[in-house]
């Protein structure tokens, strides 16, 4: 049977693939820690849950709006406006089975077949697998280390952008609190992409998945810069804050012409999100914030476990990122004292000597031409304290015999 060609365009999400290796490993009675998945093993606020029940029970199980019912537009244009200090109308907020769509309906709607988009690598992998798998040029743009973590490289940046012809550069995709790196963009850095976008005419995906997972700090959008809200279209999703990553709820927040394109884009895919998790969703908004508030609150605690433990291991390099709930350190003098010189041979290792699962920087696109160091993500948002603990003082023992 022939498959369609573009088929071979598309990837996937690469730490599933890591999923299935510690599950293979757990099924032979073996103790697995997985860091490996950003998953939260944290209920969803009760209150949530029975606002869904409450809508089943009041028959809400059929049909509704492509774009999403309106208290949920409503909500989600005031909630979000106010916290970026912007006026959203409802008619701008269309509702998504999970924030992950809108990466994919995004570029359907801005990007013509073998347009360039730019996005960051390393970083989710679904970008790269979308803009491949619609037709279009996929234009990595990289970071360089510093001091305190992680930052653009602004020049590479500049130089992949073609301004004219059919491989015109038409997009950026812009994650500020970002998967895997876990690092934000200091002020001048995000009006740097703000003035590239303006000088340029590119239209603007704002992932701002982990916008409120942050322990210290202010987050701040890049479309309330002078000249980017009528240019930036905003990925939100519920899964984080709220801990719902199976309920699958989210949302673009996108000037009106281009939310008027992503209802279509809904109407033919999925018709419409889950009328009984949308009412959830209203409640999650204008609720009680307790149960956002005590999952970010034990996810600090998390962090500061994991980040307290890899700052014991001798040879890893990490930074105590402000946000998201990731971590994402250097081993290359740590490989290099062990004997390894793939980074997935020492991830492999790791897991059947200590059964700490992780991803590596492979898992976030394809390495860039010149990357001398290794690098591992730690998710540690599916753990409790004691298996964090517990987990990496393993891995740390493993190391420190070798």
């Amino acid at each position: 049977m022939a498959l369609a060609e573009r088929l071979t365009n598309l990837g996937t999400e690469t730490a599933f693939a890591v999923s299935l290796a510690a599950a293979d490993w757990a099924s032979k009675g073996n103790r697995v820690f997985p860091f490996h998945l950003g998953d939260i093993n944290l209920p969803t606020p009760a209150n949530m849950v029975e606002a869904m029940n409450r809508a089943i029970a009041e028959g809400k199980t059929g049909y509704c709006p492509a774009a999403g019912i309106m208290p949920l537009r409503e909500a989600l244009a005031a909630d979000t406006g106010a916290r970026r200090g912007l006026t959203y109308s409802p008619t701008q907020v269309v509702v998504q089975p999970g924030g992950k769509p809108v990466i994919g309906k995004f570029i359907q709607t801005v990007m013509n077949p073998g347009e360039g988009v730019l996005y960051p690598n390393p970083g989710y992998p679904i970008y790269e697998s979308m803009i491949e798998y619609y037709g279009g040029q996929s234009l990595a743009y990289r970071y360089v280390q510093t001091d305190t973590g992680f930052a653009i490289d602004l020049d590479h940046l500049r130089s992949l952008i073609t301004r004219t012809g059919e491989r015109r550069t038409r997009a950026i995709i812009y994650n500020n609190l970002q998967n895997p790196l876990g690092c934000e963009s200091s002020p001048e850095e995000m009006q740097a992409i703000a003035d590239i976008a303006i000088e340029h005419d590119l239209v603007v995906l704002a992932d701002e998945a982990y916008f409120e997972m942050r322990y210290a700090g202010e987050s701040r959008s890049i479309a309330s810069l002078p000249g980017m809200y009528d240019r930036t279209v905003l990925l939100y999703t519920f899964s984080k804050k709220f801990a719902m990553t199976g309920w699958r709820l989210g949302a673009a927040i996108a000037p009106q012409p281009i939310a008027d394109s992503i209802t279509k884009l809904n109407t033919n895919d999925e018709s419409c999100t889950t009328h009984f998790v949308q009412a959830a969703g209203v409640e999650g908004i204008v609720g009680s914030q307790d149960g956002p508030t005590t999952i970010l609150a034990e996810l600090e605690r998390r962090r500061d476990a994991a980040w307290g433990e890899l700052a014991k291991i001798d040879g890893f390099v990490c930074p105590k990122p402000d946000a998201t709930f990731y971590l994402f350190p250097k081993v290359t003098d740590v490989m290099a004292r062990m004997g390894f010189d793939e980074v997935g041979a020492f991830a492999t290792a790791a897991l059947h000597h200590t059964g700490v699962s992780f991803c590596t920087r492979k898992h976030f696109g394809r390495p860039q031409p010149g990357e001398a160091d290794h690098f591992v993500r730690f998710a540690y948002s599916g753990l409790s304290v004691d298996d964090i603990q517990e987990g990496l003082s393993g891995l740390r023992s493993w190391i420190e015999s070798n």
